[in-house]
């Protein structure tokens, strides 16, 4: 096939209050041209209806009808969402009718990885029909379902975009991905068939949630605030102790899997610091499950601002951090450009999901196509 423009829309669990919108020409094997790409910030009433949704969510815990809030929280993400794509298209020149698809995530509420028991959950808001009438384009979502249906993880599924990604990069197996946002993930290729990929993590999530616990802001700005502590190394080995951290993969996390809870009763220079080293440790724990442990991370999301997280990358997980930037990606819009490649995929018939990235029982195809 030819490649085609597609958006990719992403919003992460970290609520940063903004949508991530990418233009990629792509096959869904290949890239051929990064489009535009920007960030659009939500309306602070929509954003403030975000956080009562994951709060609510958090209490539904997939018992039970859905809450109420889910449905309105759905219908005003995907109008905003779609507001969003319009506006970057047009903005640089082409029209709706140029588009071959909009890859759309939706905004993830609550995920729960499968055990040996039961299967795992996994919930998206975000109504593919609806923002097809609005676009007037087909549109691809609930990309994850059909992949938790078959006993995978869900998660993560930005592998065959990363691989795509290494491709022009380093085919040797020295260099992996490592996107930092709310939970982190890390894929490594080994440049032929094998492709891996699992959540190694939390990133921002429990730091951010620490921050503005404390009144200090959104975020770690810069990592200054985790600079000037001291990482209380004996509460970092009993955290590193967890049993997720050496368990085998493919695994998974949600947003709330680990809180900001792993530093109460610490200062919060402490506190910061000590969340930041966990981030950067436990990246260290989940390269020593790989076949080959690689050499280099190429960082991409928010994560990647904070150069504490990075330096701890070095420091404590042993490999050379580099930021997504200095390759000529964008590191703020990977993951969205990663939904505009699996969409294309989607059209094409091709999996998303693999045994190695999520556990699936074979090669998946997955998401839903509406319009």
């Amino acid at each position: 096939m030819e490649p085609i423009w597609a958006v990719g829309l992403m919003t992460g669990t970290v609520l940063d209050g903004n949508i991530d919108v990418a233009l990629l020409k792509t096959d869904g094997e290949t890239i051929d041209t990064f489009g535009a790409y920007t960030l659009a910030p939500y309306p602070p009433e929509i954003r403030t209806l975000l956080e009562e949704t994951l709060a609510q969510a958090r209490v539904w815990n997939f018992e039970g009808p859905d809450p109420a809030i889910f449905r309105e929280a759905e219908q005003a993400l995907t109008k905003a969402q779609s507001y969003a794509v319009r506006e970057l298209v047009e903005g640089t020149g082409l029209t709706m009718a140029d588009i071959g698809i909009v890859g759309f995530h939706g905004q993830s509420v609550l995920h729960r990885a499968p055990t040996k028991d039961r299967l795992g959950d996994t919930r998206q808001l975000g109504d593919g029909e609806l923002m097809a009438s609005i676009l007037g384009t087909k549109v691809a979502y609930d990309f994850r379902s059909a992949d938790v249906r078959a006993g995978g993880q869900g998660a993560p599924l930005a592998a065959a975009y990363h691989s795509a990604l290494l491709r022009g990069v380093d085919t040797s197996g020295d260099t992996a991905v490592l996107n930092l946002g709310g939970v982190a993930n890390v894929t490594w290729w080994d440049g032929k068939d094998l492709m891996i990929a699992f959540d190694t993590g939390p990133a921002n999530a429990p730091l951010n949630d620490f921050i503005k616990a404390r009144g200090l802001g959104e975020m770690d700005r810069n990592g200054a605030l985790g600079a000037s502590g001291k990482v209380d190394e004996e509460r970092l080995a009993k955290l590193l102790e967890h049993p997720y951290l050496t368990a085998p993969y493919p695994k998974s996390l949600d947003r709330f899997d680990f809180t900001a809870a792993m530093a109460d009763g610490l200062d919060e220079a402490t506190g910061a610091a000590t969340l930041s080293a966990f981030t950067a440790s436990a990246v260290g724990k989940a390269l020593d499950l790989l076949p080959h442990r690689p050499k280099r991370l190429i960082v991409s999301g928010g994560g990647r601002h904070n150069p504490t997280i990075m330096s701890m990358l070095e420091s404590r997980a042993g490999v050379k951090a580099v930021s997504a930037d200095t390759l000529g990606w964008r590191g703020d819009a990977v993951e969205a450009e990663c939904f505009a490649f699996l969409a294309v995929r989607v059209l094409r018939g091709l999996p998303i999901s693999f045994p190695t990235t999520t556990g699936a029982p074979r090669p998946l195809q997955g998401g839903r196509l509406a319009g």
